[in-house]
């Protein structure tokens, strides 16, 4: 069968066609069906199908078009993270026990697309707990990269991005606490968005079978993802504003406009790499390649700055909260594992390793006194954007990497130019955004010479989302964005 002609249309370009009447929504869900059943074989990103819904849902979203109502997503197929609750379809997380377990409401993202008119196909698979950078599971098994059957598409997002890469749907929905949005993004050639901490509100993406009741992130948010810019922001604008059923957590005020419409008004600070955890040649060189790029198009790029807080640091810290965080939630067994790893580390072992497991076993004292210097951080970085706009950096060291499923995390390893890392240590790049709470945008800058894709995040200020998300745009207006997998660009 020949690929339709909306296959890889954006969000944009298909609302425009829906209202021009040049496609109905009921044409392009069936279109997106088809697609799904045709590929979805080789890379496995969807693992609840939701066919006959959504089928019902575009004939209401073609008959509101008729009668002239115009919403931001009406008609739009997309997909949606298996983590989120959508009534009626199983919510696992990817845990074999709550295989069954079934919510009865949706979640508050999930009711807003579909009160924004979004058509939702289906669900993508996940990690177990999603707590990995590959997306897999014994419920719905292994997720592949599209460019690459035998890789990642990262995680834990990754149904989501590998869908999107593969063409089912133009939008999707993910999380991000350890990279999980952006992450599945650079493997997969795609854009994502990581919204200012608490901007949109997760409630009813909680792991089964616990009550969706709203809840403030720390560090983890939810946020959109697609195959281009501007679709980002029209989901998050869909996705963004306070819970109704909290008084105060989610931001209420509107978000202020970018700071530029113009690419060479942009101030840009540009790293490659960093001490802690290095990148590849690849990833360097598509970096270095948009500085240039962006130089040559009268951006005020700068490769480095005393204003710029320590990345070796600030990953430490990152670390122990993120661990201090997950390690309430560790069985046990695990957690006796970890007090006793702890207590035989040297107070010179500042490896992130010894900061994981430090992490897990803090006190509350010590999680306070993190705080405090999160908090120093979150002042060190509003000085910087007094003098650049946006940070451009790794999200990942390497592009993606061969599946590896050892059932013990910290014995895998990666390697970065030849040299082997602790599989851990990938927190260190995610991490710059997540630990003060920051926007970042992660964007697609092309193939390496091994067809895989690369890619970079732009870290913005403070409940500045529209300003890295602007400047995404303007990048793929001037350079291009995502390139089609070859062997799902049919």
């Amino acid at each position: 069968m020949a690929k339709s002609e909306w296959s890889f249309r954006s969000a944009v370009e298909l609302s425009a066609a829906l209202t021009a009447k040049k496609v109905s929504a009921v044409e392009l869900t069936q279109d997106a069906i088809e697609r799904i059943e045709r590929h979805d074989g080789k890379i496995n990103a969807v693992c609840v199908r939701d066919f006959d819904r959504a089928l019902a849902s575009a004939g209401e979203a073609d008959a509101a078009i008729g009668r002239g109502e115009t919403r931001p997503l009406l008609g739009v197929p997309m997909t949606i993270k298996e983590s989120f609750n959508i009534a009626g379809l199983p919510t696992t997380w990817g845990f074999v026990p709550q295989k069954d377990f079934k919510p009865a409401e949706d979640a508050l993202a999930v009711s807003r697309i579909k009160q924004a008119g979004g058509v939702i196909l289906c669900k993508t698979n996940v990690p177990v707990g999603l707590g990995d950078w590959q997306s897999y599971n014994d419920i719905y098994g292994t997720t592949n990269n599209p460019y690459d059957l035998g890789r990642t598409p990262g995680g834990s997002s990754g149904g989501s991005s590998a869908a999107l890469a593969a063409g089912f749907g133009a939008l999707s929905i993910g999380s991000d606490i350890g990279g999980s949005l952006r992450v599945p993004a650079f493997h997969c050639g795609i854009y994502a968005h990581k919204p200012t901490i608490n901007l949109c509100p997760a409630r009813g993406e909680t792991p089964p079978p616990f009550p969706a009741i709203p809840r403030e992130g720390d560090l983890a948010v939810i946020g959109p993802m697609a195959r281009t810019a501007m679709d980002l922001s029209l989901l998050l604008d869909v996705m963004a504003g306070p819970d109704p059923l909290d008084a105060g957590v989610a931001y209420k005020l509107e978000l202020p406009p970018a700071r530029h419409q113009a690419l060479r008004d942009f101030r840009v600070l540009v790293i490659d790499s960093q001490p802690l955890l290095p990148s590849d040649r690849d990833v360097r060189g598509a970096i270095d390649k948009l500085a240039a790029d962006l130089s040559k198009a009268g951006v005020t790029v700068a490769r480095e700055s005393p204003l710029l807080p320590d990345f070796t640091e600030a990953s430490r810290l990152y670390v122990r909260m993120l661990m201090g965080f997950l390690g309430a939630f560790f069985l046990p067994d695990m957690y006796a594992g970890a007090q006793v790893g702890a207590s035989q580390l040297s107070p010179d072992d500042r490896s992130l390793g010894a900061e994981h497991l430090r992490g897990i076993t803090a006190s509350h004292r010590a999680w306070v006194l993190d705080a405090g210097a999160r908090a120093a951080l979150r002042a060190q970085w509003r000085t910087l954007f007094k003098t650049f706009d946006a940070v451009i950096c790794p999200i990942m060291p390497t592009p993606a990497y061969p599946h590896d499923h050892s059932p013990d995390q910290d014995a895998r390893r990666i390697s970065i130019d030849g040299k082997d890392y602790p599989y851990s240590d990938h927190l260190a790049w995610p991490g710059i955004a997540t630990l003060p709470g920051l926007p970042a945008t992660a964007v697609p800058l092309g193939l390496s010479k091994s067809g895989l894709p690369l890619g970079a995040q732009i870290v913005g200020p403070f409940l500045e989302d529209r300003t890295p998300l602007k400047l995404a745009e303007l990048i793929e207006r001037e350079f291009g964005g995502f390139v089609p997998p070859k062997m799902f660009d049919d």
